[in-house]
Order: C-alpha cells, then structure tokens, then sequence
C-alpha cells in the first residue's frame, strides 16, 4: 500500500514562497511518476506539476517560471516549490501517485489528504 502525507501549507502573502512536501510510504513509490495537484472550491482539480521516476519535469502553464518540483528518492518525498504567489493559487494541494500491484492488475491511483495554501494580504 502507498500511504501519501501532504505538509507545509499556510496562509503567505502574494509574492511570497511556500514549500510544499508530500512523503510517502510503501515500496515502489520511486518507480512512479508523482504528481501535485490543486482544487479551489467549485472548481475542477487540476494538475500543477509532475514528477517522473527518472526527474523529468512538467508544468502546467499557470506556474511555469514560478513552481518548481522535485523529488528525493531516497527519502520517498516529493517537494514543490512555489514562488512568487498569488490570490489565485489559494487551492488545496494534493499529492498524487499511481502503481500497478500485479501483472494482472489495473493501475491503483493514491492520493494524499491535500493541504491548504492561501495566498492573501
């Protein structure tokens, strides 16, 4: 099983910077692309950033040139970086990450708690 804990959501003032993190347990967790994505409410869920097993990035295009994500394979997290702030990207962020348990199984979509980011003066 693949257990996704979100962490370093809070209340930043446009312009400013947070650091998100997502750790994860359970094996394989380095062999799959992970994902960050956000949802303000009444609105869709969205994808903001992803990560490949290999560190090859994309971004969606609302955050390029001021989120960043990478990940730490040898301590099972995923970290986003996100600077230069603004009112719109006040959403809850959560960490995604999918796996096949079986040859014969479907892909298993894992998705963390979520933590809230406010961007307001």
């Amino acid at each position: 099983q693949v257990q996704l804990v979100e962490s370093g959501g809070g209340l930043v003032q446009p312009g400013g910077s947070l650091r998100l993190s997502c750790a994860a347990s359970g094996s394989g967790f380095s062999r799959n692309d992970a994902d960050w994505y956000r949802q303000a409410p009444g609105k869709q869920r969205e994808m903001v950033a992803s990560v490949t097993s290999g560190g090859s990035t994309n971004y969606a295009d609302f955050v390029k040139g001021r989120f960043t994500v990478s990940r730490d394979n040898a301590r099972n997290t995923v970290t986003l970086q996100m600077n230069s702030l603004k009112p719109a990207d006040t959403a809850v962020y959560y960490c995604h990450t999918s796996r096949k348990p079986c040859i014969e199984c479907g892909s298993i979509d894992y998705w963390g708690q979520g933590t809230q980011v406010t961007v307001s003066s």
